[in-house]
């Protein structure tokens, strides 16, 4: 199992653009049109470091409303972090011995086989839980790719970023917090099998195969859920904190 990336939902991409391509450097890799809603995925980071942000804007929502009654809900901000499997079949037997109950299972797609877990028992944000079969090279030739003939669209309907910025951003991680934090360590790192690489007073941080972290932070009486994103940034400054599709994103120097 591996975090593949963490999901933002958004009415307007141009403003999250303008901040993770224009300032970070961030590298859109692909997106297009789905029902309901329309996403794209760009790294912020390289092929060594850094993590996938998807971001996810409502369309066609006759269709499927799913994404704005989120945003209607909450506005703009986290939506969901999916987690890549080898076997969804398999996980989803050892999800339900776990005692945990996915739902909006789909296997009919033999290229993109897909099952959620609802934030009441993910701790406070969605999991997607997906088996991808589709021909996209490493994330080195990923790059190289739309380095060389751009991101790949189908369709293309998001607007031109700004050119990229002098500094190069890498998100380091996503940080949640949660009343209850070993029920939710037992949840991403037995679960989801994170392993623990690091951990101090009151909190602990998770990792996956694909360089990928998780901060799980202890927050008592409060809701559950993505609290921020972190990023280290190569080149001056200034740092601080940015708002990034109604989440925030705090920026250090590497």
């Amino acid at each position: 199992m591996d975090l593949d990336h963490v999901a933002l939902a958004t009415r307007d991409v141009r403003d999250a653009l303008d901040v993770l391509v224009g300032e970070l450097g961030g590298i859109v890799l692909f997106g297009g049109n789905s029902v309901g809603f329309r996403p794209m995925q760009l790294r912020l980071g390289d092929a060594t470091g850094g993590m996938n942000i998807e971001l996810l804007e409502p369309w066609e929502v006759e269709r499927n409303d799913f994404l704005e009654r989120f945003v209607v809900r909450h506005g703009a901000g986290p939506h969901h972090l999916t987690f890549k499997v080898d076997d969804l079949a398999a996980t989803l037997e050892r999800v339900r011995t776990a005692g945990y109950r996915p739902v909006n299972i789909d296997l009919s797609d033999p290229n993109w086989k897909e099952a959620f877990l609802h934030p009441r028992e993910a701790h406070g944000t969605v999991v997607q839980l997906a088996e991808s079969h589709g021909d996209w090279g490493t994330l080195a030739e990923q790059i190289e790719r739309v380095q060389r003939v751009g991101a790949n669209g189908h369709p293309r309907w998001w607007p031109d970023p700004p050119p990229p910025g002098d500094r190069a951003g890498f998100l380091r991680r996503v940080v949640i917090g949660t009343p209850s934090l070993p029920a939710t360590l037992g949840f991403f790192a037995g679960l989801l099998q994170g392993d623990e690489v690091a951990g101090g007073e009151g909190w602990v941080e998770l990792a996956w195969p694909g360089a990928a972290r998780v901060k799980l932070e202890d927050r008592p009486g409060r809701p559950p859920g993505v609290d921020r994103l972190e990023a280290d940034v190569v080149g001056d400054g200034p740092f601080g904190e940015r708002t990034v599709a109604g989440t925030r994103l705090l920026l250090e120097p590497r």
